[in-house]
């Protein structure tokens, strides 16, 4: 349901995770809208920095020589995505760091899988997480249930996400929607004026369960969050 939010800018920060060239460089890793997931991301950065909210960044790098079990790898013994030498896993540049702002390599998909996450999060007195990136049933997934279950809430950005199609991110978001306890999900529009101080209007998970999709109604239903 909707419902009015509003939060302390102070107590926020930006995650914004994976936003790797190699989703629109390499043909097997490309995302949907991608230049529209990046454009929104644009956005949200320019309105914590405004604010002071903590931007951080993520790439998500593979060192096939780690061996991890069953992890796809090409027939030269590369990481079949993300690998460590391939110059597309920069981070696109028009979202890429500013000044001091961090960018953390993971190699999992969850930008708190390390443990160095939560307690940068913790030093700065972070309590809200404003959440962009790819994929959305992927590494978005993992970082925003990872979050939940540290006790941060979490603001997931719906039209900052993206993935491999459109059907791929809009049910992702309404499985995280289904589970989002203590957080919302609002567009870049409202993450922004959250990020300023201001109250909106965002979706917030009551009970369990509420979005129960299908094929025929999954379009609408993310259209209503």
């Amino acid at each position: 349901m909707k419902a009015s939010l509003s939060l302390d800018p102070i107590k926020a920060a930006l995650l914004c995770i994976d936003l790797q060239e190699e989703h629109r460089g390499d043909p097997r890793l490309l995302a949907m809208d991608y230049d529209r997931v990046l454009a929104n991301v644009v956005r949200l950065q320019e309105a914590a920095r405004a604010a002071g909210v903590p931007v951080l960044h993520f790439a998500y790098v593979v060192d096939a020589a780690a061996r991890r079990p069953f992890h796809p790898v090409l027939a030269d013994g590369r990481s079949y995505f993300s690998d460590k030498d391939d110059p597309l896993t920069a981070i696109c540049p028009e979202v890429a760091p500013l000044g001091d702002e961090p960018l953390l390599i993971k190699s999992e998909a969850s930008a708190f899988g390390d443990g160095r996450l939560a307690a940068l999060l913790r030093e700065r007195g972070v309590e809200w997480v404003f959440v962009a990136g790819v994929w959305t049933e992927a590494c978005i997934d993992a970082t925003v249930k990872h979050a939940v279950a540290t006790g941060l809430r979490v603001v997931l950005v719906k039209d900052a996400c993206g993935s491999g199609s459109v059907a791929m991110h809009q049910t992702g978001i309404l499985n995280l929607a289904n589970r989002l306890y203590g957080g919302a999900v609002a567009d870049t529009g409202s993450a922004s004026r959250l990020m300023a101080g201001e109250t909106v209007q965002a979706w917030m998970v009551e009970g369990a369960v509420p979005l129960r999709f299908t094929y025929e109604n999954a379009a609408e239903l993310y259209a209503g969050l």
